[in-house]
């Protein structure tokens, strides 16, 4: 058996090949394995959030991404007669840098964190099998196979299973995954659409069913999602089913060709019962399956891994207590909840044969969806829901608020704005960083070092005199993976000490 490891991470789909690339930033010894022989080929999902490619920017793989993708703008909603396009995207947010929806296949994304780690050493072990867990005192003896059947016995203080919604650390473990399926199939395809316009997303609205076409660029210009005819025999989906099911929902005369995938598929709703057990954790589809609406569980994967990554590499180097980890689950499972609900709701709604919710969903909403969007303030809130910019953990144990909290602007658990402009780049490096909002000469080397002894090498200060996003003076911690961990007004910085104290003990690294 080699060394014991820090972390093993099983499965390289976005949600591992992200935790890798935090683990790699904080110089973590750690493996990461997956059964398949190769990375996904076809798209799987489609977009990228926003939340997303700030959470990332930090790897410097957001520009590539953006570079490879296709930030669509507008919903075409295709109507008996008419079409109506909703320019859900145009609302000026000024606090990110990707106010965008960026339409890019799981291939590509795969492709950009796995040449992220080939130009920092990492290597992804392909067609190595986790079959094996047996939890020791202080660390987990894990047993891999690879293709020929040899084993390997590798010890590691932590396994992360990213290893999807089939996850064999989330059985090994015992961990339920409740939930249900849906009843209905779906067909999927990326392939080449003569007759549609590029650079937007097209729904069509029938009686028949609905059809959706979102573009994608690689491997194919379009992505084609649907249900399954009732009237349409259970065979292996080909062309020419595709064509028929478009000719029967459109009016358009849509030609489609050069399939590079085609699969049908069943949903599922659910969720782990634990986002934990022991040295063990879940991540991405191991720990929340759901329907694609909202383009939703990449995200939330990816997000999941950039919240675990860094308080498993601070607690393996020292720096840190295992009380950290503790507040993954406290903060990951109500969002993944949360997205179970909302795929819910959104898909019952869509694919509902009930007459009432028919009607509404093919005569209704498309009249009163141009209406109720106009305002930009409430495109704005949907906007921030669905690109996960809302995402905060103020209930969390590791969010404080000082005695006197700021009257306005970001508060302890929220996402750190990216206004004025630059500010998360300024906080992308690995570590914590102390923003000092106010004068300068109000935070000087010899009043900051007594609070920071024995952390410098974790904490950076930033002093931000009028480029701040609290008014007056006020200092906020924020945390590795973005979000404010203790915001404060005024200089006095005894809660500061206090919450280092707890979270970042001093003499330990």
């Amino acid at each position: 058996m080699t060394a014991p490891l820090d972390v093993l991470v099983v499965g390289a789909g976005p949600t591992g090949l992200a935790l890798a690339a935090q683990l790699r930033a904080y110089g973590s010894r750690f493996r990461i394995v997956d059964r398949s022989l190769d990375r996904a080929r076809e798209s799987r999902a489609l977009a990228i959030q926003p939340r997303t490619l700030e959470a990332l920017a930090g790897f410097g793989v957001t520009e590539e991404l953006v570079a490879r993708g296709n930030p669509a703008m507008r919903l075409r909603m295709h109507l008996p007669g008419r079409v109506v396009t909703l320019p859900l995207f145009d609302i000026g947010l000024t606090d990110t840098a990707y106010p965008f929806l960026l339409f890019l296949s799981q291939a590509e994304t795969e492709a950009v964190l796995s040449e992220h780690l080939a130009t920092r050493d990492v290597t992804i072990e392909r067609g190595a099998e986790l079959v094996r867990l047996d939890v020791k005192d202080s660390s987990v003896i894990c047993r891999l196979r690879d293709g020929d059947g040899s084993q390997e016995a590798v010890e590691a203080r932590y396994v992360v299973g990213c290893d999807g919604a089939h996850s064999t650390v989330r059985a090994q473990t015992g961990i339920g995954f409740e939930g249900y399926a849906y009843p209905q199939t779906f067909l999927l395809a990326d392939l080449e659409v003569d007759g549609l316009e590029p650079g937007a997303v097209h729904t069509y609205l029938s009686r028949a069913g609905m059809l959706f076409f979102f573009p994608l660029g690689s491997p194919a210009g379009w992505r084609m999602l649907t249900m399954r005819p009732p009237d349409t025999p259970e065979l292996e989906v080909e062309l020419p089913l595709l064509q028929k099911i478009a000719d029967r929902y459109t009016d358009d005369r849509l030609t489609l060709r050069d399939p590079a995938w085609m699969t049908d598929f069943r949903l599922h709703n659910r969720g782990a019962a634990s986002y934990r057990s022991g040295p063990c954790f879940l991540a991405g589809d191991a720990a929340h399956i759901h329907s694609p609406a909202g383009a939703q569980g990449m995200n939330t994967g990816i997000q999941d891994a950039l919240n675990l990554g860094w308080k498993l590499a601070l607690v393996c180097r020292g720096a840190a207590s295992e009380e950290l980890l503790g507040t993954y689950e406290a903060e990951r499972a109500p969002v993944g909840r949360s997205v179970l609900r909302f795929t819910d709701r959104a898909f019952s709604i869509g694919t509902s044969s009930n007459p009432l919710i028919r009607f509404g969903r093919t005569k209704l909403a498309p009249r009163l969806a141009p209406l109720a969007l106009r305002p930009p303030g409430l495109r704005g809130r949907l906007f921030r829901t669905v690109s996960e910019l809302g995402i905060h953990y103020r209930r969390s144990p590791a969010s404080t608020a000082g005695s006197r909290p700021p009257r306005s602007g970001p508060r302890a658990g929220d996402r750190l704005p990216d206004l004025p402009r630059g500010l998360q780049a300024r906080t992308a490096a690995p570590g914590w960083h102390l923003l000092l909002s106010g004068p300068p000469p109000l935070w000087p080397d010899e009043r900051l070092a007594p609070v920071l002894a024995g952390q410098a090498d974790l904490v950076a200060v930033h002093r931000l005199d009028g480029q701040s996003p609290w008014p007056g003076v006020v200092h906020g911690l924020v945390r590795p993976d973005g979000y404010l961990g203790y915001v404060a007004q005024g200089a006095d910085l005894d809660g500061l000490r206090a919450y280092l104290g707890r979270w970042l003990p001093t003499g330990r690294h």
